[in-house]
């Protein structure tokens, strides 16, 4: 005898799919949305003049000369994209430093043209020694080891060299405690109290970086920064560290790399109320570019889910290389 079949009738409320139907409706009661404005979008620059270097390990990537900042910057404002974050990279390394708090130093001259080119845009500095130390540690070595309270004047000093060239909040990534006090000290010591901080407040000793350290030449030459820079296994410790940046004067507080650091990411935004930052790393962008060249994944639907994961964590601000692209998505 044949088999009945008989249909099951689903309830009204069961009917979530009514909402998923077309992208008019989906789009109408989207709950994380990411825009342009919510995007940091980091550049590299190098000394020498007349350079765009492109970066091997991350596509699209390049090493600006400041000379050739103009096209970048303007190309970015268009976009409506609101901030860059600035790395920069040493024409002579030492054991001090040096360069790294040089007020004609390549990230101050960066600062200068970009306020020139672009005043309202939202200039924001890394502030560590790995480019500028010949070692390629975040912090000033003694007797084989990272001394973090001597590394603290250090920074300190770089800070004020990016305030008095005209950035808006300086960003210290070394991972040294106590290095947000000694930056807010400074900085309100010397008149720029209206400069702000965002913390590199959870950065993981991550394998994602792998990509940034050639872009940067700042590989360290001997070790590895696992004695400063966080355990990967630990959140609750991320949080301690947030806590104590917060209290230090961090403006913003960050979590680094932030695909696989979504828990703390969540985490932080149910704890504190401060403003947080992710930061999309290299290693992340990477992968992605070559999957996507290889014909493994469609690359702007697998960032676009990547960044709204990122934002629906709890991020207000991502920190992406993929920040001109998206973007452009984003205006379609």
């Amino acid at each position: 005898m044949a088999e009945v079949l008989t249909r099951t009738v689903v309830e009204p409320t069961d009917r979530l799919r009514r909402l998923r139907r077309t992208e008019g409706l989906r789009a109408l009661v989207r709950e994380t949305r990411l825009a342009p404005e919510d995007l940091i979008y980091p550049l590299f620059v190098r000394p020498g003049q007349n350079f765009q270097e492109p970066i091997p390990s991350m596509p699209g990537q390049f090493r600006f000369t400041v000379d050739r900042l103009d096209a970048e910057i303007e190309e970015v404002v268009r976009l409506g994209i609101r901030a860059v974050l600035l790395f920069g990279l040493a024409a002579r390394k030492d054991p001090e430093a040096r360069e790294a708090y040089e007020e004609a130093g390549v990230v101050p001259q960066a600062i200068r043209r970009i306020k020139a080119i672009a005043p309202e845009l939202v200039v924001i500095t890394d502030v560590c020694v790995c480019a500028y130390t010949d070692h390629g540690h975040c912090g000033i070595v003694r007797d084989g080891e990272v001394d973090n309270d001597a590394t603290l004047p250090v920074l300190s000093r770089m800070a004020l060299a990016h305030a008095a060239a005209g950035a808006d909040l300086v960003a210290p990534s070394a991972m040294m405690d106590g290095q947000v006090r000694a930056i807010r000290e400074a900085l309100d010591g010397a008149g720029f109290s209206h400069v702000g901080i965002m913390a590199y407040s959870a950065k993981f000793a991550s394998a994602f970086y792998g990509p940034f350290r050639e872009a940067a030449d700042s590989a360290p030459r001997f070790g590895d920064r696992r004695s400063y820079q966080m355990d990967p296994p630990n959140a609750r410790e991320a949080l301690r560290e947030i806590e104590r940046d917060i209290a230090q004067g961090a403006d913003i507080v960050m979590v680094k790399p932030a695909l696989a650091y979504l828990d703390v990411i969540r985490r932080a935004r149910e704890r504190f109320d401060h403003p947080i930052a992710a930061y999309n790393v290299s290693g992340e962008y990477s992968m992605v570019k070559a999957a996507a060249q290889l014909g493994w994944l469609d690359e702007a639907r697998a960032v676009m889910e990547i960044l709204t994961a990122i934002k629906r964590a709890g991020a207000d601000l991502i920190i992406t290389y993929f920040a001109k692209e998206v973007a452009r998505w984003l205006r379609g």
